[in-house]
């Protein structure tokens, strides 16, 4: 089935997205925490910033990314818990994207999950995460579909992480495994459990460096455990690395920095769409800075909007070729 409207989806794949849908609420702090924070007073800190620009958007990892991949023109179905009291402006809005929420379960008496983020002038950021409905997330399973192409795992309550990654080993589901701020949280053990078999892992330069460092795995091992191993580099741009090859991707520039919340899940969006129409992982990984420089360049995670056309265009002027 092709989309006539997608960006370069050839053909359309049932996906799964698990992870956080939250409510985020984005604050600009116009000076440094690294001039305001005195590091020798760690211990007995206590601070207050005056922000500025108080928006409330649409957040979480699952649905950032299945918005992004939207854009692309790829559907999929999100699994996640929300809050019965506040989401239903959400779920409409998930809705208008074509994104599927049958399965995603309402939580009565119960809010979603919200997120308090603020971003200083060097793009550093502090946030504040109240779970909420998220912490129902371990009750959840698949669709019973009777096709699931692919799967993408992403922060949630930790119980329902491990039942995720079991749930798509013993299904033989291939699916991208993406941690990021919840490896603290995760021991060694299930982070090898969840790396091992994995199609794709992903994550920060810091937070591949941490998951090493808890299962004490050589970058050497960590290949050998998982099929493509991508790690983001900011500003840098991105690595992508398999046994047998190590590619640079440098960065889709934006023509501003407004916000970078969420410029992650954007990238795994594009990568995604990329991987599942089998075109190369330099390709994807081009792609996926290309959804980023998108999402940079609004407030919000789900503020941004492009076109095929527009998609093309930002990959062509960036990369000097077109997507095939």
């Amino acid at each position: 089935k092709s989309s006539k409207n997608s960006a370069t989806i050839k053909v359309m794949k049932s996906v799964i997205i698990t992870g956080s849908l939250a409510f985020d609420y984005i604050m600009d702090y116009p000076h440094t925490f690294e001039a305001d924070i005195l590091p020798e007073k760690l211990k007995a800190l206590s601070v207050s910033f005056q922000v500025q620009n108080l928006n409330k958007n649409f957040g979480g990892v699952a649905g950032n990314i299945a918005y992004n991949l939207s854009l692309l023109g790829q559907a999929s179905a999100i699994v996640a818990s929300a809050g019965a009291y506040d989401f239903s402006e959400y779920q409409k809005h998930l809705q208008g994207a074509g994104i599927k929420t049958d399965s995603i379960s309402l939580v009565k008496k119960e809010f979603t999950a919200n997120a308090f983020i603020i971003t200083d002038k060097n793009n550093c950021q502090i946030t504040g995460f109240y779970p909420g409905a998220l912490s129902h997330d371990k009750f959840l399973s698949f669709p019973s579909y009777q096709n699931i192409d692919f799967v993408i795992i992403g922060p949630t309550e930790t119980d329902a992480m491990v039942g995720f990654v079991k749930e798509a080993q013993k299904r033989h589901l291939p699916y991208l495994y993406y941690p990021v701020q919840h490896i603290p949280q995760l021991t060694g053990e299930q982070l090898t459990e969840a790396i091992f078999g994995a199609e794709i892992l992903i994550g920060n330069d810091y937070e591949i460096a941490l998951i090493m460092k808890k299962t004490k795995l050589s970058k050497k091992e960590l290949l050998a455990k998982t099929k493509i191993l991508v790690t983001t580099l900011g500003a840098k741009g991105s690595f992508v690395e398999t046994k047998k090859e190590a590619i640079a991707i440098s960065i889709a520039k934006p023509k501003a920095i407004v916000d970078p919340t969420g410029a992650g899940d954007a990238y795994i969006a594009g990568f995604v769409n990329g991987y599942l129409n089998s075109l190369s992982l330099l390709t994807c990984g081009q792609m996926g800075a290309t959804v980023a420089a998108f999402a940079i360049e609004n407030y919000g995670t789900q503020n941004h909007k492009f076109s095929a056309f527009d998609f093309q265009k930002r990959y062509q002027q960036t990369f000097g070729k077109v997507i095939q």
